[in-house]
């Protein structure tokens, strides 16, 4: 008697340990959650044109993702204005790429990097961050 109990305890267990793996989705991708929201820290700077002139190689920039899913907030350290609201498309398995990049705006996040040269009004946000 405690054999078979033994046996269908170990059973029971083989059944959750199979049904726990394949519940998992495999199709599940990192660019539709919030997978890239986080800190990344490196260095960061901007200058508007005029006066103000920011760089530094201990910055970070906080990466949030907004309600629509395909848009985000990135909010830099050391007084560096905040870019908000800019779209974003998958490139590949785990990359995000900014809508309308071109060789003057371009934005890049994966799962360990993030690249921003951004140029709007005559201001320029750059950073070359890691987390």
């Amino acid at each position: 008697m405690k054999k078979a109990i033994k046996i269908l305890g170990v059973c029971m267990l083989a059944v959750f340990a199979v049904l726990s793996f394949s519940s998992c989705s495999h199709d599940d991708d990192p660019t539709n959650n919030d997978f890239f929201a986080g800190t990344y820290k490196g260095t960061i700077s901007y200058k508007d044109g005029g006066s103000t002139n920011i760089s530094t190689d201990n910055g970070s920039v906080f990466v949030t993702k907004i309600a629509s899913g395909t848009k985000y907030n990135f909010a830099f350290s050391n007084s560096i204005p905040d870019l908000n609201g800019v779209e974003f498309e998958q490139q590949g398995d785990h990359t995000l790429v900014m809508i309308g990049s071109s060789g003057t705006s371009y934005i890049r996040i994966d799962n360990n990097e993030l690249k921003i040269l951004f140029i709007k009004d005559g201001k320029t946000w750059t950073a070359n961050c890691t987390r």
